[in-house]
């Protein structure tokens, strides 16, 4: 594990997204919370929250942080695609990239558990770190194009 003792606590923020991909009708059963196990959105998203603050124990060499707050949530972008976004925030010596990821990939993976039983086809992807700020290496956003 990188020690990181020497470093100053500043505040980080890191935002990760996630799609999931899958048939119309399955996107269907979700917006009306007819899904046999429960409401998709709000049981992914406790479970994208549990998991950011879980990190450390699923990721080899990730330092536990104590975090300040994890926010999850999901748009519909067409009829067959869910894109996740989770924003992850500490005041601490190391960032929080690998939280917000793990919130958005927990999430996503929540959604296909969730929908499996009318939809295996579901595709999850692409995931990514779309901006992080503070610490040493300063800010980075993604382009978006």
């Amino acid at each position: 594990m990188v020690d990181v003792g020497a470093k100053d606590i500043t505040a980080r923020r890191a935002v990760a997204s996630s799609r999931i991909s899958m048939l119309p009708a399955t996107l269907q059963l979700i917006s009306d919370r007819k899904v046999a196990k429960g409401d998709v959105f709000e049981v992914a998203r406790l479970a994208g929250i549990m998991a950011a603050k879980r990190t450390s124990e699923l990721i080899p060499l990730c330092h536990s942080l104590g975090l300040d707050s994890v926010e999850v949530s999901f748009s519909i972008l067409d009829d067959k695609t869910i894109e996740i976004r989770a924003t992850a925030a500490v005041h601490g010596k190391t960032g929080v990239e690998m939280e917000a990821l793990t919130a958005v990939s927990v999430a996503a993976l929540t959604v296909y558990d969730m929908c499996k039983a009318v939809d295996r086809a579901m595709v999850l992807g692409p995931t990514m770190l779309l901006e992080k700020s503070g610490g040493k290496s300063g800010h980075f956003r993604r382009d978006e194009t």
